[in-house]
């Protein structure tokens, strides 16, 4: 049985004893993903830019894409994404949407051009506000495992004590909750009108937090039922940095190809606030009924609420992009990128974290994205489409937890402004187990995502 999951971003549950939240090699796991959120325009390619540039967005793959712009540009970009997880639990299917609005990107590029006669004819400097990660999402599970695990009522007075053994139902309900952004400062400049170099420092903001709650019922031999409520909440914030750099070289002009590197981000001090701390030896907020004497339990009585904080730093994973764009004069192109992403060296540090490093060196592996993206122009008029792949880290995911998705959209010049649109859509699945340590099966999580990008540039 897999003991991670992966929600638009990948996901894992620690193994503690009636714990249902994420634990911290799951966080990290959680940390490290990217939505590829940009443009209208970069998102209805799927991404693939590393070899084209000329979008604001080229400067979190490769920032020498920026030398690309032949004239200084604004754009901002509107999206809103629809979600829909359905949570299949010993049988029994639960179907859940959300949907949200988001502002995903928000950025500048200057370009100056050289008055001076020299090799380096252009350089360009870029800023851009870009949605990382957007966190938010729910879901919820219900089924019957047949196996019970609060089997005792902690008031209980009777010699021996009633054992509520039979199973009958358990319910989980999960939420997440807050984003990484970014800031990327970024420069590029271009040599011979034939090599293009850049590179960029990216600060990242990290907001999250998980709020569940696993339900459980029971009974005795008599019909006598037992209702535990187990309540955890745990949030994560802090502040991040990595840097990118690479070139595009321009062979010819039907031909070009680029290569990037991103370093680790490093998270130098990752600040965690949780009730899933030992009470009563419940770890979380718990409440627990009995109908057979309406007696009520409950480990938050007369304002306890114990909690921790915790501080601790984590390396991410660092990222090599290969990129080969073809270009067919003004009707068209079509670009392919291909990402190696090293999940082995994810690392957390500030505390005993050997069993969480050793899972990801044993558990995890480099993974392999490819992208692919092609647009046409008719005048004014561009249609653009893509497709994309992503291997999940898991050393033993099945097919179906990848994920692929595809893209499509189009725009319109009207001179100085442009205005662009696209759609685009990926699923995989997951498993999520809320009883690890148990001998239960995990819950089997089908993601789907649905968005919709508006982009607005302005030519300065």
């Amino acid at each position: 049985m897999k003991n991670f999951l992966t929600l638009a971003a990948l996901l894992a549950v620690v193994l503690t004893s009636y714990s249902q939240s994420l634990g911290y090699q799951d966080l990290a796991l959680l940390f490290s993903q990217d939505d590829a959120n940009g443009t209208a325009r970069f998102t209805a390619m799927s991404g693939a830019f590393g070899a084209l540039g000329g979008d604001i967005s080229v400067m979190n793959i490769n920032p020498a894409g920026l030398a690309v712009f032949n004239n200084s540009s604004f754009s901002g970009s509107l999206n809103s994404r629809s979600t829909d997880i359905t949570a299949r639990y010993y049988g029994t299917s639960r179907e859940n949407q959300d949907q949200f609005l988001n502002i995903s990107q928000a950025g500048a590029v200057l370009v100056f051009n050289n008055a001076y006669k020299s090799d380096w004819g252009k350089f360009a400097i870029g800023f851009n506000y870009r949605l990382t990660k957007d966190f938010t999402n729910s879901f919820n599970a219900r089924g019957n495992s047949g196996i019970a695990t609060f089997r005792d009522f902690p008031l209980d007075e009777n010699m021996p004590t009633i054992d509520y053994n039979i199973s009958e139902e358990q319910r989980f309900f999960n939420n997440y909750i807050g984003e990484i952004t970014e800031m990327n400062i970024a420069f590029s400049s271009v040599y011979k009108n034939k090599l293009y170099l850049g590179a960029a420092l990216n600060f990242y903001d990290l907001d999250f937090s998980q709020r569940s709650t696993l339900v459980e019922l029971n009974r005795d031999d008599k019909e006598n039922t037992l209702a535990a409520d187990l309540y955890q909440e745990n949030s994560t914030t802090g502040d991040g940095i990595s840097f990118n750099a690479g070139f595009i070289y321009k062979v010819n002009e039907k031909f070009r190809f680029g290569l990037s590197y991103q370093t680790p981000t490093l998270f130098s001090e990752l600040l965690e606030e949780s009730n899933i701390v030992d009470n009563d030896g419940f770890m979380g907020d718990t409440e627990i009924t009995v109908n057979n004497d309406n007696m009520n339990y409950a480990n938050t009585s007369g304002g306890n609420f114990p909690s921790q904080r915790f501080i601790y730093r984590l390396k991410t994973p660092s990222k090599l992009t290969a990129s080969a764009a073809f270009i067919f004069g003004k009707n068209g192109l079509l670009s392919i990128d291909y990402s190696n992403k090293k999940y082995q060296n994810i690392k957390l540090s500030n505390a005993d974290f050997s069993n969480e490093n050793q899972f990801f060196q044993n558990e995890l592996r480099n993974t392999h994205s490819f992208n692919v993206g092609s647009e046409w122009r008719f005048e004014r008029l561009s249609i653009r489409g893509g497709y994309k792949f992503e291997q999940s880290p898991d050393t033993q995911a099945l097919a179906s937890d990848n994920l692929k998705g595809y893209s499509f959209g189009g725009g319109y010049n009207f001179g100085n402004i442009k205005l662009d649109f696209a759609y685009s859509n990926n699923n995989r699945t997951a498993p999520y187990n809320f009883y690890p340590g148990f001998n239960v099966n995990s819950a089997n999580l089908s993601i789907d995502n649905r968005f919709f990008t508006t982009t607005f540039t302005i030519n300065l």
